[in-house]
């Protein structure tokens, strides 16, 4: 083979790469405006879910609840972007000993994100839809005990 081919096939392979590279970081760069402290008043107090980058591939976010002056955390959440696509991964207290419980993508556009388990328990499908720059609706749905639940979380962001 002529060197000339060579180097053209190794040119396509990279630009190829490259282009591949890029493309799998722009899922998560989709989802940049989940960063930041989310509010979700009830009536027993608010809930909270605050989401921080780690780095280019991973944002990290939390789910908790003020008493007093104390946090009190009831899950531990990781967005990683792996070669697939993204991937929602919960740690919540108390459940599935303690482990955590992964949900890959299913639906991404600039304003909505939907991860789906179809083997978890409950929930099979956890999405979360921007409304406008400052508030967006979590929401968990699925089969509990054979019917169709679904609970929904409209948050405003805090910070």
């Amino acid at each position: 083979m002529k060197t000339s081919v060579r180097i053209f096939i190794a040119a396509i392979g990279l630009i190829s790469l490259c282009a591949w590279v890029t493309f799998q970081n722009k899922d998560i760069k989709k989802v940049e405006w989940l960063i930041g402290t989310w509010e979700n008043k009830t009536p027993r107090g608010s809930i909270y879910e605050t989401w921080r980058r780690k780095n280019d591939t991973e944002f990290s976010g939390k789910s908790y609840t003020l008493k007093e002056k104390d946090t009190v955390v009831f899950e531990t959440i990781q967005l990683v972007q792996e070669k697939t696509g993204l991937v929602y991964i919960p740690t919540v207290k108390n459940q599935n000993d303690g482990l955590p419980v992964r949900f890959t993508i299913k639906t991404i556009t600039d304003t909505q994100l939907i991860f789906e388990n179809s083997q978890h328990d409950f929930p099979q499908v956890i999405s979360y839809t921007k409304i406008s720059a400052d508030s967006l609706v979590a929401e968990i749905s699925g089969l509990r005990n054979g019917q169709e639940r679904k609970q929904k979380f409209p948050m405003k962001r805090v910070e």
